[in-house]
């Protein structure tokens, strides 16, 4: 989990807390509102920012336009009916950002994934001339080449095994723990 995750795990977590405990919390007026608005910056103030500048630059139907306009409506809905139940705008913004936030884990790891899997590309292809094998780029590999490989080698190309037998380990092509 990056920190950047981290830290909207706590936003979140300290919104849930204060969302719970404002539910037992015998005020009411404005100094209600004023602790749920605090509740509500806590988890929402960067989607308020990312609104705001896409107004300015012109990009008004955003999700984070619509987010914020979802839950001000829900918080003026219950000032205007003097209900002082302000938790669904809160409520509203938390689910949002624990989406954020799994979307955000999910797609760090397949980044993550991608990366490894650009790790396990070979950076050259021993191929046979003349009876003697040569390190060259896999880019400059012909098609009807013959390829060694080595045990523990990389396979750096596609291609049709002539001679010999082995296991290759497929795991992070298939996700299969066992060679083949």
């Amino acid at each position: 989990m990056s920190e950047k995750q981290k830290i909207m795990l706590a936003r979140i977590l300290i919104s849930a807390a204060m969302l719970i405990g404002l539910a037992f919390v015998p005020v009411s007026g404005l100094p209600r509102m004023a602790l749920y608005l605090i509740a509500y910056l806590v988890i929402g103030y960067d989607i308020l920012k990312k609104a705001g500048k896409g107004i300015l630059n012109g990009q008004v139907f955003d999700e984070n336009f619509l987010m914020t306009i979802a839950t001000l409506g829900a918080i003026a809905l219950a000032t205007y009916d003097r209900s002082g139940d302000y938790s669904e705008a809160i409520a509203v913004m938390l689910f949002y950002q624990v989406g954020e936030l799994f979307q955000s884990y999910a797609v760090g790891k397949s980044r993550r994934n991608i990366s490894a899997l650009m790790d396990i590309r070979p950076d050259y292809a021993n191929i046979e001339r003349d009876g003697q094998l040569v390190r060259v780029d896999p880019d400059e590999v012909s098609v009807g080449s013959i390829i060694v490989v080595q045990p523990g080698e990389k396979i750096p190309l596609d291609g049709v095994i002539v001679d010999g037998a082995s296991a290759l380990n497929t795991s992070a092509l298939t996700g299969e723990s066992l060679p083949r």
